[in-house]
């Protein structure tokens, strides 16, 4: 039994959280589109050019994620990038492509 969600003291009902089951099939859609486009990608461009939702645990499930679209044969590893961060840190950054499989649309 789930008990109800209060609402806050302006009288909103804060949006619950996505599960990271939930999120990935939310998010999915725009990272198969962005493989199909056969342009070189970092997560991140793809998250802000579709303004998708932040995943339960930023810090871990966006790999995690983008590793499953590996496993999946959606995209392959091609590179770092290490200006596309809005961060000061200059860190590197993966960037990815579709496969070929991808771009045919035969991989989902």
């Amino acid at each position: 039994m789930t008990a109800p969600i209060q609402p806050a003291l302006d009288g909103t009902v804060p949006v619950t959280a996505l599960d990271y089951h939930s999120w990935c099939d939310a998010v999915r859609p725009a990272f198969v589109a962005a493989a199909r486009s056969g342009r070189r990608f970092t997560t991140y461009e793809v998250a802000a050019d579709n303004d998708l939702p932040e995943p339960p645990n930023p810090r871990a499930d966006w790999g995690n994620f983008a590793q499953s679209l590996v496993r999946d044969r959606v995209i392959e590893h091609c590179g770092f990038d290490r200006s596309s961060r809005p961060t000061g840190e200059k860190s590197a950054v993966a960037v990815w492509r579709g496969t070929r499989a991808a771009q045919a649309g035969r991989a989902a």
